[in-house]
């Protein structure tokens, strides 16, 4: 069984499916056009979120047989088209869980200390100690929006630091230590707001000038879920006039960005979607996608 590695992956992870007895070849470089003439020679593509495979790519590999998406989301890949022609698509949802969860985490103290803007301070030499008078995460409430395996990591965090925890998520009907609220509910009573779910159909825009108008005046945002889910303009027009006290952003609608404005914000803190970094996540996103390869090859 031959297998095309598109990103960047564990070495362990590729010598391990070499081991096994697979071919494996890698390029983490592989541009959208290369992939049309190489992939239909393979049977397996390892991908990360760089690579997309969509439908034009699927029809011209008719020897392709599984999809391997070392990560969470499976946005970039046409999963129902895949699936039509046969062709299995699995990803790792929770090898990364942990990581993503200790960016928001790490993100809700930045927004409620403003260390951003205290360090820029400092390296500007400036010792302006009166302007940083920064609020408690604990006792304050957190709404989660999506609480899969990223959102329960997210809730073990939060409550082991004294936070009350709500969310809201049509699929789940009870998580011990944690009030199940409508959306609405959601918005009026969260202190920090923290998303951690796919983009959908229906999750797109999800978060408008609608949703904006229903929060508290001083909310904080984080999204280390998908970009788009909130939209972009009326994320800007709630910071410019103060009903979102700060955002922390990790994914955006179009990545990199070619519109620099909520990066750019005096109230965002942002990272280039590194939710996942981490040596740990890494290392057990290769391990997984080791395992489901190899497995694969031995049906």
């Amino acid at each position: 069984m031959k297998v095309l590695v598109c990103d960047k992956t564990e070495k362990e992870c590729i010598e391990q499916m070499r081991a096994a007895g697979l071919t494996v070849d890698t390029n983490f470089e592989i541009t959208p056009e290369e992939l049309m003439t190489v992939l239909p020679a393979y049977d397996v593509a390892v991908v990360r979120s760089r690579t997309k495979i969509r439908q034009p790519l699927i029809d011209v590999c008719p020897n392709l047989k599984v999809i391997v998406r070392g990560g969470v989301g499976l946005d970039t890949i046409d999963v129902d088209y895949a699936r039509s022609k046969g062709i299995e698509v699995r990803n790792t949802p929770l090898a990364s869980s942990d990581s993503v969860a200790e960016l928001a985490i790490g993100y809700m103290f930045m927004l409620a200390r403003s260390l951003y803007k205290a360090s820029a301070t400092m390296k500007a030499e400036k010792w302006d100690k009166k302007s940083f008078e920064g609020d408690e995460i604990g006792g304050k409430t957190l709404g989660l929006i999506g609480v899969g395996n990223i959102g329960k990591a997210v809730v073990r965090r939060a409550l082991a630091l004294g936070m009350t925890v709500l969310a809201y998520d049509p699929y789940v009907k009870e998580l011990p230590g944690v009030k199940l609220v409508s959306l609405d509910e959601l918005l009026a009573q969260a202190d920090y707001i923290s998303l951690h779910l796919p983009k959908t159909k229906e999750s797109a825009n999800m978060i408008g000038a609608e949703q904006f108008a229903k929060m508290k005046t001083g909310v904080r945002i984080i999204n280390c879920a998908r970009g788009g889910i909130i939209n972009d303009e009326a994320l800007l027009e709630a910071l410019n006039s103060g009903k979102v006290a700060g955002a922390a952003l990790d994914v955006y609608s179009e990545e990199p960005p070619t519109d620099w404005r909520l990066p750019k914000h005096e109230n965002v803190i942002c990272s280039p979607h590194i939710g996942a970094s981490t040596k740990e996540g890494q290392g057990r996103v290769g391990a997984e996608v080791a395992q489901i390869v190899i497995e694969f090859s031995k049906k």
